[in-house]
């Protein structure tokens, strides 16, 4: 059963449900009657609800794992970007069970997830297939596909909380817990669900078939997210799971759970066609008609310049201003000098290796193709009356002159540095930090402008995991060379012998540079948290305007103190006040 081909319509329908966030509603009102399984087509659309729900939630785990770590930051602009302090407290680790927002957020956003995938679970237990035409293994297909679901829900409740209920029933709550279960509890649960699905799950058999499968999760889906689990089960459970992991993505690597390959240009999962494209292994389906969360405030649409429209060639502003929530972590100080963190300065990451093709220019190059991932310096467009112009900020008479640093610039010269040499979350403009386009931007005059998918899972990811869990067993030239069959792509083939690891190249690998590679080739996709707690660095390090924490227990997030009301029967995560 190819769920892609029942995707856009069924969403389009139930997009209207698709923002939900309060779990005293009343799910499936609309499909909650006896009657309502009458054909089909009745199934795939009620399979379909959560999956567009879980969609529409990433956009809190995003904020949550991007801006509480060390390469993507939120400063005030001229007055923009305060909000009561919010984003410090998340760039600072200064949370608490009162701040509500995107933590509350995302565990409502999880459970209500959970229930919907239990609700279709055991409403398809009820059901004989033949009678809508499926045969048996289609339809223990759409049952997997949402215990798999769920389970991705699960390990997203596992990596902010560690410390959650476990509900498994929608009409028997006997069957869940009341309160908290151990996290070693709902590692199991995680575990045991993604392997039982595995073989009830579809397989993709060939290259080139990734759009028949878009939006299913599929065997290397599941496998997949094994890999995520055991890679982090030392934080999770304090067990060290790394074989586990290397065993589960050298399958996948070797085509075991089906047919991906590594793409042959950086953007290309990220691209319109990204439905096509071999290396996504699970995306969300979306389009500009109809879902597009991934081009939403939370996650990408903000991290360009407010007036970026002019720039790409969207002038009639289809999906609104920008705004520019998300910047790229400085690399220099107020005197033109190189920080020196460990942490941080994304940008002078990038620049360790020459002609990055991520480091061009961000530019529309028409055709619905694009070249480089940043914006910066000043951007220029030709406007209606064929007048060169530069992307001004909003409401303040000044050019952009975009700069990989923070301060109070405002319309000074690109070779001047203010006099006020206070660089913190509190003292930018509109010039301050790189700006980036992880998804493109295409023009009006582009005819698949925003109809990208949102890529979650990549093979490049299990290629990472793979060559994380080698470099922890000693062999370095293994995991070099795992890490240089995706890096090879993003720099022209002259310079290999410089920015490959050895023994390929000359360029060094050990631990520090692994986290640094994770942040350059998964640069704002939502997992860098993860990433600094598994090496140790989220709470004892320091990047810039960030200093150690002082205390562990900021690795997980407090429940929120309306969550906390509403079930006496949960108990706040250690060191939180309750």
């Amino acid at each position: 059963m190819k769920l892609s081909r029942f995707i856009l319509p069924a969403t389009l329908a139930l997009l209207s449900l698709g923002g939900c966030t309060d779990l005293d509603e009343t799910l499936y009102d609309q499909v909650a009657s006896q009657n309502y399984y009458n054909t089909k087509n009745d199934v795939i659309r009620a399979v379909l609800r959560p999956f567009e729900h879980a969609y529409w939630s990433i956009c809190s785990r995003h904020v949550l794992n991007e801006l509480t770590a060390d390469q993507l930051i939120t400063p005030t602009r001229d007055g923009w970007w305060d909000d009561g302090g919010k984003w410090r407290r998340l760039h600072y680790h200064q949370w608490n069970v009162e701040d509500g927002g995107d933590a509350q957020t995302e565990w409502n956003g999880c459970f209500q997830g959970v229930m919907q995938c239990n609700y279709v679970i055991e409403d398809l237990d009820r059901l004989d297939p033949s009678k809508f035409g499926f045969s048996e293994p289609e339809f223990n297909n759409l049952k997997a596909q949402c215990r798999v679901l769920r389970a991705w829900f699960y390990i997203r409740l596992l990596d902010a909380f560690r410390n959650v209920p476990l509900a498994v029933s929608y009409y028997d709550i006997s069957k869940n817990t009341e309160g908290q279960v151990e996290p070693r509890v709902l590692f199991d649960f995680i575990e045991s669900e993604l392997n039982d699905c595995l073989d009830l799950l579809t397989v993709k058999t060939s290259l080139g078939t990734n759009a028949q499968i878009q939006g299913q999760w599929t065997k290397a889906g599941a496998a997949s997210l094994l890999v995520r689990l055991y890679l982090n089960a030392e934080v999770y459970i304090g067990e060290n799971r790394y074989a586990d992991c290397a065993k589960v993505a050298q399958d996948i690597l070797n085509g075991v759970y089906g047919q991906y390959a590594v793409a042959d240009r950086w953007d290309a999962p990220f691209d319109w066609d990204n439905d096509n494209c071999d290396e996504v292994i699970f995306g969300f389906p979306g389009s500009q008609g109809y879902s597009f969360w991934h081009y939403q405030g939370d996650t990408y649409w903000w991290t360009v310049p407010a007036r970026a429209r002019y720039y790409f060639g969207d002038r009639k502003a289809k999906g609104g201003d920008h705004n520019t929530k998300y910047a790229a972590s400085p690399s220099y100080d107020l005197n033109g000098q190189l920080y020196t963190y460990e942490l941080g300065m994304p940008i002078q990451n990038f620049r360790m290796y020459p002609d990055d093709e991520r480091m061009k220019l961000y530019r529309n190059l028409g055709d619905s193709r694009r070249e480089g991932m940043f914006l910066y310096g000043y951007l220029e467009y030709v406007d209606e009356d064929g007048s060169t112009k530069k992307v001004r900020a909003p409401e303040q008479p000044y050019d952009l002159y975009i700069r990989d640093a923070v301060g109070r610039f405002q319309s000074l010269a690109p070779d001047k540095w203010p006099a006020d040499k206070t660089s913190n979350l509190q003292s930018g403009d509109h010039n301050s930090g790189w700006h980036f386009a992880k998804y493109p931007f295409y023009s009006d005059e582009d005819a698949h402008q925003m109809e990208s998918d949102y890529t979650e899972i990549r093979l490049p990811e299990i290629i990472y995991s793979l060559a994380e869990c080698r470099l922890r067993e000693g062999k370095v030239a293994e995991a070099a060379t795992l890490l240089n069959s995706v890096r090879k792509r993003n720099y022209p083939e002259t310079v290999h012998r410089k920015v490959l690891y050895a023994p390929e190249g000359t360029a060094r690998l050990d631990e520090q540079e692994m986290l640094r590679e994770w942040g350059r080739e998964f640069f704002a996709e939502s997992r860098r948290r993860i990433d600094l707690i598994r090496f140790g660095k989220f709470c004892n390090s320091s990047w810039w305007d960030k200093t150690p924490d002082g205390t562990e227990n900021t690795r997980i997030f407090p429940i929120m103190r309306p969550i906390l009301n509403s079930n006496p029967n949960l108990v706040q995560n250690p060191g939180y006040n309750s």
